[in-house]
């Protein structure tokens, strides 16, 4: 599949694909991305159409390529004659899973002015609480469009759960954010809030971490939206969702071992018995240490529990740095969901699993030692 063949005149091109085939230094990037698209020339009907959205509006199409290369890596076989969902999935134990893919954009998407310099730096300028807030609306929004897709409540000709290779089986929707040039800041808080209807931890007054609720919020013309659509079952017909801030541009970068500076937050987790038993090498609270001349390690560590928690944020060269495709996913699962997805089908150590105890009304994460929080490439491209 020719992606990078312009089909355009330059106006009508996305300002990231025009930067991807006329810098030099991007061409090694240009076989990764066409790597991660193997198989998805087969699609049905899809080709030509999905060529020219890449080139216009890069973003949603660059997911679903990141998406098909994990999938597979994942062990995963896709049945491309299935025009939608985007994905249609065989595991090994011949369970079949339907995915859709979607993004939440910017309304400047194509827009070159919005990926000037000025344009960035103006972004990220915007205060915290007001891009989470900004990301949460938009991420909702979208996941609520997919279910709408699913069902019949836009009137679609044939939803998608009225398809014979959807019915009876899990539906899951993978989206990523590329709402705002910090949208791969946000590691998961935006997706905690409009999932499990939650902040980001923090600790309280006896040091103890927690996570405050968040019931609802507020768009700019006073129009209130739930959260915590997987506390309920009013988006029981979505099994899970995958989500992830690393599996943008920055992803295709780092594989591709262009010259780039890396900083990116590893989470780390031990058991006191094992912290405690090399004191030389492992201190609580703050520390740094050097690799190499070009590679530094700044940690956190501290008491969460019966545990020792924190981080490493990594300074690095892209020779230096490590990390697998699938490295950043996060996975949700819904507790209501009419086709449950089983947990064992898309679980390695470099995914986060997360999931809610109805009982107990709270969320449950697993984040496994080691497993990336977030990403940032620096480069001519910011992602």
């Amino acid at each position: 599949m020719d992606l990078f063949t312009p089909r355009f005149k330059e106006k009508s091109l996305h300002p990231y694909f025009v930067k991807l085939i006329t810098e030099p230094q991007y061409a090694k990037v240009q076989e990764v991305i066409a790597g991660w698209a193997v198989g998805m020339e087969t699609r049905k009907g899809e080709k030509i159409k999905f060529i020219d959205e890449f080139q216009q509006s890069f973003n949603s199409s660059l997911w679903e390529l990141y998406l098909n290369k994990a999938f597979k890596d994942l062990g995963f076989s896709i049945d491309y004659s299935k025009a939608s969902p985007d994905f249609c999935l065989t595991a090994r134990n011949g369970q079949v899973i339907n995915v859709e893919a979607v993004t939440s954009n910017h309304a400047q998407n194509r827009d070159k002015a919005y990926y000037d310099m000025e344009s960035i730096r103006e972004s990220k300028q915007v205060e915290m609480k007001e891009f989470v807030d900004d990301s949460t609306i938009k991420l909702l929004s979208a996941l609520h469009d997919k279910k709408k897709l699913f069902t019949d409540e836009d009137n679609k000709k044939h939803p998608y759960s009225s398809l014979d290779h959807v019915k009876n089986n899990p539906f899951v929707v993978a989206i990523a954010p590329f709402d705002t040039h910090l949208s791969y800041v946000q590691n998961n808080m935006a997706i905690n809030r409009v999932l499990f209807g939650i902040e980001p931890p923090i600790q309280n007054q006896y040091g103890e971490l927690v996570q405050n609720k968040i019931k609802s919020i507020e768009k700019k013309n006073g129009t209130k939206l739930e959260l915590g659509i997987f506390t309920n079952d009013s988006y029981k017909e979505i099994s899970a969702v995958i989500f992830s801030t690393t599996g943008m541009f920055g992803k295709a970068i780092v594989e591709s071992k262009i010259d780039a500076s890396i900083r990116a937050t590893k989470y780390r987790v031990y058991s006191i018995k094992k912290f405690k038993s090399d004191k030389r090498k492992n201190k609580l609270g703050t520390s740094h240490k050097y690799i190499s001349n070009t590679h530094k390690i700044f940690s956190v560590r501290g008491h969460f529990g019966d545990l020792i928690g924190g981080s490493d944020m990594h300074f690095c060269h892209t020779s230096e740095w490590q990390e697998s495709h699938v490295d950043g996913l996060h996975i949700y699962y819904n507790p209501f969901a009419d086709v449950p997805l089983d947990k064992n089908l898309i679980n390695t150590l470099q995914i986060t699993q997360n999931s809610f105890d109805i009982k107990t009304n709270l969320p449950i994460h697993v984040h496994h030692d080691g497993c990336l929080v977030s990403r940032q490439v620096y480069t001519t491209i910011k992602s």
